[in-house]
């Protein structure tokens, strides 16, 4: 069966066998035993295992299970739905994947209405992808870099960016003309609450409207709301699934650790580019 990958070595396309992807050049890549496919060659790993270990990832997943960031996935989804309406199987890459609880919701989404959509993910981190496997066993999922995409020039309809590393000139370049890039970033005041827990003097999240090279910018989704996080091992995954998670003082961690119920505003704003 025809791959949508293709070889990070030759760039070839792949064809999946039963336990591996092999090129024509004969370059073999081996089917791990939770379905995805390791394409991160060994000169682009900067380290033994890269990505999110597996605490990570197991905290953020029964997070999102909750529902707390349905409203994203669900503006994502009706995003992609529109472009595609006229599509028929249309090529979808979530980039930074994860353990795909946004790739699920658009396979469910788009085969719903009858799309017959080819999914792609890709991720640095295995223990993430074991779990997007699982999700999604009819889409692919590989161990590759954003920024080293194994996919073929001009060869996705859609490409997706939620909260994952930004390389828009791969970007333009997997996507056909007209092809749509969904790029998710947090509002100004998303999680303020928690910041007000986390600092003693929070600021607001500085907002401004890119431009990228080969896109021309389409529409921003403003998805506003409140949630009420409740215990503490909820309160702990979204932080550990922030940014502040790397930069906050002990202090502030500790103060956050001590609460058992967080009341916090979320707040997306899911950006819309056009292919040129």
């Amino acid at each position: 069966m025809k791959s949508l990958f293709r070889c990070p070595l030759c760039g070839t396309p792949l064809e999946r066998e039963e336990t591996r992807w092999l090129c024509p050049n004969r370059h073999s890549f081996d089917r791990a035993a939770a379905g995805y496919v390791h394409l991160l060659p060994a000169n682009k790993k900067h380290s033994k295992d890269p990505g999110d270990d597996k605490a990570m990832v197991a905290a953020r997943s029964a997070f999102l299970d909750k529902g707390y960031y349905a409203p994203l996935r669900d503006s994502l989804c009706k995003a992609i739905s529109q472009h595609t309406e006229r599509r028929s199987a249309p090529v979808i890459l979530d980039s930074g994947c994860g353990e795909g609880y946004y790739t699920a919701g658009l396979f469910q989404t788009l085969t719903e209405a009858k799309r017959e959509p080819r999914i792609v993910g890709v991720d640095l981190s295995k223990a993430a992808l074991r779990r997007a496997a699982k999700r999604v066993p009819e889409a692919e999922f590989a161990v590759a870099s954003v920024y080293h995409l194994p996919l073929p020039d001009r060869s996705a309809d859609v490409l997706v960016n939620i909260f994952s590393p930004l390389a828009a000139e791969e970007f333009a370049r997997v996507l056909r003309p007209g092809g749509l890039f969904c790029y998710a970033v947090p509002s100004d005041r998303h999680l303020w609450e928690m910041k007000q827990v986390l600092y003693r003097e929070p600021y607001e999240n500085p907002i401004k409207q890119e431009d990228y090279s080969g896109f021309v910018w389409r529409d921003v989704k403003e998805i506003r709301y409140t949630v009420n996080l409740e215990g503490a091992s909820d309160i702990m995954a979204l932080f550990h699934m922030t940014p502040y998670a790397w930069k906050t003082p002990k202090e502030g961690v500790a103060r956050l650790d001590r609460l058992d119920r967080l009341t916090c505003q979320v707040g997306f704003d899911l950006h819309l580019y056009q292919r040129t």
